[in-house]
């Protein structure tokens, strides 16, 4: 770069002092999946993607149930014996029950870090219409995991605007604590 350049260069913005604090706004929404924070307000495309994820939600499990069907005609093609046939046909039901159930449970608490949710990915892996088929159902009444959400937020949005409140009286003249 030569001086002629260098003098034409618009000036740099300062920049801030370092010892400047950010101001606080709050507590920031946490995303779900597929709708972002959209849920907070309701907006920005919300009721369609719930319809979306519905549909979605309901096309996959359908092709997954074929897709089982077709499974299973490949075991009466290869003549496996009705007991084979019929333990696969009891161990999807019973999976699918149990990741509909888990699914459900999900959207309406935290699982502990060390729950056994870990140990029955597997299961719920096997079981995913049952899965599919829970997350269909709750987008007809709200984003899945919508309520937990809202609840933490709205605590986290209390908690965080009653410690900014501004105090009343006169620090000084309160009684001293009594110590335990």
């Amino acid at each position: 770069m030569n001086d002629e350049q260098r003098d034409q260069t618009p000036a740099e913005p300062a920049a801030e002092a370092p010892d400047a604090a950010p101001v606080p706004t709050g507590p920031e929404p946490e995303p779900i999946r597929f709708f972002g924070t959209t849920w907070v307000n309701h907006d920005g495309g919300y009721g369609p993607r719930r319809v979306g994820m519905a549909v979605a939600a309901l096309v996959v499990a359908v092709a997954g149930a074929l897709l089982l069907r077709l499974s299973y005609e490949g075991l009466e093609i290869g003549n496996v014996g009705p007991f084979l046939s019929i333990s696969v046909v009891v161990l999807f039901a019973i999976a699918s029950s149990i990741a509909f159930a888990k699914t459900w449970d999900s959207f309406g608490r935290r699982q502990a870090p060390s729950s056994d949710e870990t140990a029955l990915k597997g299961l719920k892996a096997i079981g995913f219409i049952g899965s599919l088929i829970a997350y269909f159902l709750r987008c007809f009444v709200e984003a899945p995991g919508e309520k937990l959400r809202r609840a933490e937020y709205e605590r986290a949005t209390a908690d965080f605007a009653r410690r900014r409140s501004s105090r009343t009286g006169n620090p000084a003249a309160r009684r001293p604590k009594r110590k335990k």
